[in-house]
């Protein structure tokens, strides 16, 4: 999905509250403090290799070394280039300032579970992506749930999220937001003369 095809889903989801939840979660992964402190991981059939690079290259073009991100892999090649050999253990080194962002459709693992546990007592901020896994949600300081019933698929999700991480902060805020977005709701689209 390239950058047309996001805006023209931000447009057709515009009346619904799923673009701003989208960008909120994006400005979340920019919490992070360090190139490569942004370690996403998914399960060992799902590794997020699609959103991994659709981040890499948002932090590229958007300036954001913090974006960078860390693909953390269950069974990394001994072979592969060094950016694919991250294994599982680099979540047992997540600190504080490190955001570990967890991908996942299905229901994570019970393995997976308890490396974001222990990254979380550690101090690594835990971010989630998934299909409605009530444990990993828990676990999370903020969780993108979704349903199989969101008028778009979790791949689509991810094209999201990734789009408003690397959009820049200048954006209207509080009240004066969300009575905009309001009044544009009533008002319907502007069309010019």
């Amino acid at each position: 999905m390239d950058a047309g095809a996001v805006a023209l889903l931000r447009e057709i989801l515009s009346s619904t509250d799923w673009v701003e939840r989208t960008r909120e979660f994006g400005l979340a992964l920019r919490s992070t403090r360090s190139p490569g402190g942004l370690l996403v991981v998914g399960t060992p059939e799902e590794e997020p290799w699609h959103l991994t690079a659709h981040l890499s290259d948002e932090a590229r073009l958007s300036g954001l070394p913090q974006l960078a991100p860390t693909l953390v892999r269950w069974a990394p090649a001994p072979g592969a280039p060094a950016h694919l050999r991250v294994g599982m253990e680099r979540i047992e080194h997540a600190r504080r300032g490190e955001t570990l962002f967890v991908v996942t459709e299905e229901q994570a693992p019970e393995a997976l579970l308890e490396r974001v546990s222990d990254a979380r007592r550690t101090g690594a901020t835990i971010l989630a992506l998934d299909g409605g896994d009530r444990r990993l949600e828990g676990l999370a300081h903020d969780a993108l749930t979704i349903p199989d019933h969101a008028p778009f698929s979790f791949d689509g999700a991810q094209h999201l999220v990734s789009a408003a991480a690397g959009e820049g902060t200048h954006r209207r805020s509080g009240l004066r937001d969300r009575l905009a977005r309001l009044l544009d709701r009533v008002n319907g689209p502007q069309i010019g003369d």
